[in-house]
């Protein structure tokens, strides 16, 4: 699948989204301990990405 030209940068660089896929979101939630496994991943809590 390609990337919209609207998310790439003059170089080729990809600018930073501000929505996560659902494994990045479980991938946070779970560094910070506010995901076990074996919880739903429907109706994850809202992430903000570590800065």
């Amino acid at each position: 699948m390609s990337q919209h030209k609207s998310l790439q940068g003059a170089n080729g660089l990809v600018i930073k989204r501000n929505v996560l896929k659902r494994f990045e979101r479980v991938a946070i939630l779970k560094k910070r301990g506010q995901w076990k496994e074996g919880e739903r991943v429907s109706g994850l809590r809202k992430t903000k990405p570590d800065v």
